[in-house]
Order: C-alpha cells, then sequence, then structure tokens
C-alpha cells in the first residue's frame, strides 16, 4: 500500500512538474493573452506596406494580412500603434509593443534582435529619379561611379545594400520615411531615393510629371528581400503559431482579395525560402 501511494505520489509530482515546465515555455505574448490583454502590434507609416487610413485604423497589405493571420488564430483583440520606422525594434525590444510589421526584412543583422516569422512577401528594390532620369541612375554601382547623393530612410536595409556596392557613407542621406525621401528628390539635395518598388510607385503617384521609378531587375538579384512579422526572441512559441496559421492563410483567394488595393499579387508570394535561410543569406 506505501509502494503504491509513494507511486501515486511521483507520478503527481511528476505531472505537475511537467505543467510547470509548460507555463515557463509559454513567451511574455502568450501570457498577455491569456491574462486578456490585447496584442500590440506597431507599424510605421510606409504605403503600401503598412499606413494608417483616414480613420486612423491599420492599412497596407502587411497590416492587413497579418490581421488575417491572426483572425485565422481566433484572435482579435489587438491594438494598433504608428511609430517612426527607427522605433520599431527598440519598442519590441523593451515590450512596449508586441509584434511589428510594414516593410520589414528579414536581415541577418536583424535577427541577432528579432524573431521573424516566415516570410509573406519577396519584393524589389528600385530608385525614385527626377523625370527622365537625368544622372542615369539604375543601380547602386551608378551611385558609387557618379558620387551623387542617394536618399533613404533611417535604418533601411536599403543603407546595407547600397554600401554593399560601393556607395560610401558620405553619399547616403537618411531621412525619417517616403514623403521626406521625395522631397529631397524633387528639392535636388538627393539624385536617387531608395526603396522598395511598391512604395516608390506608391510615391511617384504624388508627384506626377516629376519623379520617375527605375527598373527593378536592372538591380542584382542579391537585392531581393523577404518581407516578414517581427517577433520579440522570448515569443518564439507563439511565432510557431503564427507560422502555422500563415501556412493555411497564405496565397488563399480571401487573403489575395483583401491585400490586391495595396498592389501585392501572385509575383510577390515568398516562394519555399525559410525564415532560417533568410537570415543566414541576407
Amino acid at each position: 500500500m506505501k509502494k503504491k501511494i509513494a507511486t501515486i505520489a511521483t507520478t503527481l509530482a511528476l505531472a505537475i512538474a511537467a505543467l510547470a515546465g509548460v507555463q515557463a515555455q509559454a513567451g511574455q505574448l502568450m501570457d498577455r493573452i491569456s491574462s486578456g490583454k490585447s496584442i500590440r502590434i506597431g507599424y510605421a507609416n510606409e504605403p503600401p506596406f503598412a499606413f494608417p487610413d483616414a480613420n486612423n485604423k491599420p492599412a497596407g497589405y502587411v497590416n492587413t494580412y497579418v490581421l488575417g493571420v491572426l483572425r485565422e488564430m481566433g484572435y482579435d483583440n489587438v491594438e494598433t500603434v504608428v511609430t517612426d520606422w527607427g522605433g520599431l525594434i527598440p519598442a519590441l525590444q523593451s515590450d512596449r509593443l508586441d509584434l511589428i510589421t510594414g516593410g520589414l526584412y528579414i536581415l541577418h543583422s536583424r535577427c541577432e534582435n528579432v524573431a521573424f516569422s516566415e516570410p509573406m512577401a519577396k519584393v524589389s528594390d528600385a530608385f525614385i529619379v527626377l523625370s527622365g532620369n537625368p544622372k542615369a541612375i539604375t543601380t547602386y554601382k551608378d551611385l558609387a561611379k557618379s558620387g551623387e547623393t542617394m536618399v533613404t530612410g533611417i535604418g533601411y536595409s536599403l543603407i546595407e545594400n547600397a554600401k554593399k556596392d560601393g556607395v560610401p557613407a558620405s553619399q547616403i542621406m537618411e531621412v525619417p520615411g517616403p514623403s521626406e525621401m521625395l522631397a529631397a528628390v524633387i528639392a535636388g539635395r538627393a539624385a536617387a531615393g531608395a526603396h522598395s518598388y511598391l512604395t516608390l510607385k506608391d510615391m511617384a503617384s504624388k508627384a506626377p510629371g516629376k519623379v520617375e521609378v527605375t527598373d527593378p531587375n536592372a538591380l542584382p538579384d542579391w537585392t531581393k528581400n523577404w518581407v516578414s512579422v517581427g517577433f520579440r526572441d522570448g515569443d518564439k512559441d507563439f511565432v510557431e503559431k503564427f507560422n502555422a496559421a500563415q501556412k493555411k492563410y497564405l496565397g488563399t483567394p480571401p487573403m489575395m482579395e483583401a491585400v490586391k488595393q495595396y498592389g501585392y499579387d501572385k509575383s510577390m508570394l515568398p516562394g519555399d525560402q525559410t525564415a532560417e535561410w533568410i537570415c543566414a543569406n541576407r
């Protein structure tokens, strides 16, 4: 009888220990959700990736996509915060945000500070230049040779791309975002503005006849990037759940219908590359 009681006690102790282990592994975001708190989504004003609409609601193809995945997971208690691009990762790391969207490329340098979901889009870089492209700039090498100034956003991955292809830091102007980039090119303070192709098309539509967008295919393949969603490193349990829901949702008719207004089409689907591979190779 004593042996049976001891066995039951041991089994119970192991079960409690196992349960405690599961609870200990739960990340901060799952803890927030379990306690009834909202999921805090941060993004910068970066059309068409992410931006606030006329009613200050989250818009853009990445925001729309993320909200769709969260609904698939059964989560609709969310709040959104608009901040400067350069402040997104610091806000995530300091626990003021739970996930960040926008044109967040998976890059090796970011993978040290951010847990990325599997990619949801593959995009191309390009340049916005004055109409007629008077400086004949279509690649980073053109910029390096010309000595002309390139403008892009603070903390953008395009800074790394430009330096990799020989553009010195002295030729790179950093500004808060797309509107400042467009102003710099129109004013002649920069010969070219570097950003993703879709964003540049949106920028050019705001200054018809003044600027144009270069051919993204003129740039080498290594400049292609994958867009993802960023989480805290401690929330990898949630990232796994997000990835599972994303796998079922990505590319479906409802998803494609929701994002097509922002220019997202099947050509932008991310393909087979994993976040792990991209972290190692970008």
